[in-house]
């Protein structure tokens, strides 16, 4: 099968055959869906669902990060619109709606936390880059005239990082990358004047698994962080467990946490109560 873009929207094809149209107009936070429409000889085969989970796809249907909204025709056969709700469209007003609220992930957790409680802040640091993510919110955030400062040990995270800075148009006085152990962080940075650093321990998503953090570097990296930000400032941790990776690390990492003096630091260990216990799990540490 092959998906292609047309003038309308989308059309099917099985080898040379347009099997299935989905005329289409994107809007701010999804897509209208005018019309979808499969063959009669090629109904009842799972083309229409194929289609229209592309079509759900590419305009973010499927992201778990962001709000969206799809509208469709209200059709007047049962059985179409039993095929429309298993895609989580339902009737509203005289049409079908799929509303989706953006899940609360971890990273979306810590960095909401820190956009409300630091104003442009001058130096932020993302202990580990892996595919940008967070060095890109920290240029966000930071003030115009501040930085942002990278780490990581692979070079494919460092060019993912890179790449994905320049894209979004992020000039390039504004930050640093290093291709380098955060455990070496305080040879870039004077100790009480980062604003924030920022962990998300693990694997770098997209590549080998079985690479990943370990408590052997992550808790002198931890170290580095308290010493290098300034009273008030925050290091956030996010910490994993699995089939893969085990839970060393985490429970390696909670215990060095909980045994930070209270005179010093404040720690926040924010559990999902109903998520998984191999969830993600963050952490906030304030200095005082």
């Amino acid at each position: 099968m092959e998906l292609r873009r047309t003038e309308q929207g989308f059309a099917l094809y099985k080898e040379k055959d347009c099997i299935g149209t989905c005329a289409v107009r994107p809007a701010a936070q999804g897509a209208d869906i005018a019309a979808l429409c499969i063959a009669p000889q090629w109904r009842r085969r799972g083309y229409g669902s194929y289609l229209l989970k592309e079509v759900l796809r590419t305009f973010a249907g499927y992201d778990r990060e962001k709000a969206t909204v799809f509208s469709a025709p209200l059709p007047a056969d049962p059985g179409e619109r039993a095929f429309w709700a298993k895609f989580g469209f339902a009737a509203e007003g005289g049409r079908l709606y799929r509303r989706r609220t953006p899940d609360l992930t971890a990273v979306k957790f810590v960095q909401d936390f820190l956009s409300a409680r630091l104003v442009h802040p001058r130096l932020c640091i993302d202990a580990t880059c892996g595919n940008g993510g967070d060095t890109a919110f920290l240029c966000g955030i930071t003030a115009l005239d501040g930085r942002v400062l990278g780490f990581d040990i692979q070079p494919e995270a460092i060019r993912s990082t890179c790449a994905r800075l320049e894209q979004a148009g992020v000039p390039a006085g504004r930050y640093e990358l290093h291709c380098q152990s955060h455990a070496d962080l305080l040879q870039y940075v004077q100790p009480g004047t980062a604003d924030a650093v920022m962990f998300n321990f693990g694997w770098l998503p997209g590549a080998d698994h079985g690479v990943f953090s370990t408590a052997d570097s992550s808790i002198p990296a931890l170290k580095a962080a308290l010493e290098a930000v300034r009273p008030g400032g925050v290091v956030t941790a996010i910490l994993y467990s699995g089939q893969v990776i085990g839970s060393g690390e985490k429970q390696t990492v909670l215990e060095f946490l909980r045994a930070l003096p209270l005179k010093s630091f404040t720690v926040l260990v924010c559990d999902f109560a109903n998520w998984a216990e191999t969830a993600p799990l963050p952490c906030l540490i304030l200095k005082k």
